[in-house]
């Protein structure tokens, strides 16, 4: 049966393809991400090329800064003199917000098509619709709550990796003694803020939810809170001094280059190891975060289609049948380092980090533990969690003490809301 329902939607997903295609081919897509690094750039390039092969012109428009916060305020400015982008990479309550601003396009001819109601989750259907239409087309799944460990420094501090709070500490303080930094992270505000997903996570699921999701300020100002932010300020004292504005990727190079034992990122991590011809189990090791096994706080690449002109729409139809095909899913993704947003496609292309990722999307979907995540706007809208993102900062660089900076969360959700 399952067999048989992907045969279906293949045959459905290239027979809508073919009938855009023919009246895209000429066209063009003008496309605004932030993937600028240098395995984001060769995961986009995978789609570039699929456009591209069907006749139609992919207009680059890179914005850098890993969380989006600058493509946003590019994609403002664009919108506001009327010309908006064909496409845009987006996340969670960014999407919604343009949303109400009714300045979207409509992908509910292709979506029905293709059965994208079917095989895409739930979670991911709440942002990529709008009124019951789809106005984003999924590109993956990332989750935030992942450590990535060079080799050969685990193996010097013993080689096993950490499983619980204890463990994660004992292993920084051998790396430490080795001579290299324990751990790299924290270089700005989302870069900390997403450290912190996984600090909340490592405490429950149940308080995860609680405090950043439904900003009950009970959660925000407890104890927990005050714990989850002193491991926050435990794990910066093994950070070298040089962390301030150094941006994820270059983190990740330094994992890479063994100048570091690991990193708190998510698993668009990945995509630098692989660009860099690392492989899992032999040159680097992908854990989830001590405490938070069986859990996933997610985020996924969307990309949010603008209303156009007629003679743009067939193009951006296709990118958006483009995005949503199993096979490009599966291709795109392995190099990404993310998981498939389509539920689906088989984990057979995909390296042992893949695997486990896919694996454990499915679990966390089937358990209830599949949580937005804080850090990447999937948690709360981007006033509160650009609020969070400030006082998390402070704390991180010392400004203030874990539990003046658990009540300052609470005073800033509620100022924010």
């Amino acid at each position: 049966m399952r067999k048989l329902l992907i045969g279906t939607l293949l045959a459905t997903g290239l027979t809508a393809g073919y009938a855009v295609t023919t009246q895209a081919a000429g066209e063009s897509v003008e496309v605004l991400h932030w993937w600028t690094s240098g395995g984001e750039a060769a995961a986009l390039n995978v789609l570039k090329k699929k456009l591209e092969s069907q006749g139609i012109t992919w207009k680059d428009m890179p914005v850098a800064g890993g969380g989006g916060e600058q493509a946003m305020a590019a994609l403002r400015a664009r919108v506001t003199a009327g010309d908006p982008p064909t496409a845009v990479q987006a996340l969670g309550f960014d999407i919604t917000d343009w949303a109400k601003q009714g300045v979207v396009g409509d992908l509910d001819s292709v979506a029905g098509k293709e059965g994208w109601d079917k095989v895409i989750p739930a979670a991911l259907q709440k942002f990529a619709k709008f009124d019951g239409k789809w106005i984003a087309a999924p590109v993956n799944v990332h989750s935030t709550n992942w450590i990535w460990i060079n080799k050969k420094a685990l193996d010097a501090a013993g080689g096993k990796a950490p499983e619980t709070w204890d463990e994660l500490i004992a292993v920084l303080d051998k790396m430490k003694a080795n001579g290299i930094i324990p751990i790299v992270g924290g270089g700005n505000a989302w870069n900390a803020a997403t450290m912190f997903d996984s600090m909340v996570l490592s405490l429950g699921t149940d308080f995860y939810q609680k405090s950043l999701i439904d900003l009950d300020p009970e959660a925000l100002g407890s104890d927990k809170m005050v714990e989850a932010f002193t491991r926050l300020s435990k794990l910066r004292s093994y950070v070298d001094d040089n962390f301030s504005g150094r941006e994820w990727n270059l983190d990740s190079a330094m994992v890479i280059d063994g100048k570091a034992g690991m990193q708190i990122m998510g698993d668009w991590a990945k995509g630098e190891f692989v660009n860099a011809g690392k492989k899992p189990g032999e040159d680097f090791v992908c854990i989830r975060f001590p405490g938070t096994q069986g859990a996933v706080t997610f985020n996924s690449d969307m990309f949010m289609m603008f209303k156009v002109g007629k003679d743009k729409q067939a193009a951006q139809l296709q990118m958006a049948s483009d995005i949503e095909d199993p096979a490009f899913q599966s291709s795109f993704n392995v190099v990404k380092g993310s998981a498939p947003a389509r539920t689906d496609v088989p984990d057979t292309a995909f390296d042992a980090c893949g695997k486990k990722a896919i694996k454990d999307l499915a679990e966390a979907n089937e358990k209830g533990t599949l949580l937005g995540s804080m850090s990447q706007g999937y948690a709360s809208p981007a006033a509160i969690k650009n609020a969070m993102y400030d006082v998390i900062t402070r704390e991180y660089n010392g400004d203030l003490d874990p539990k003046a900076a658990a009540e300052a969360l609470v005073d800033a959700v509620a100022a924010a809301q």
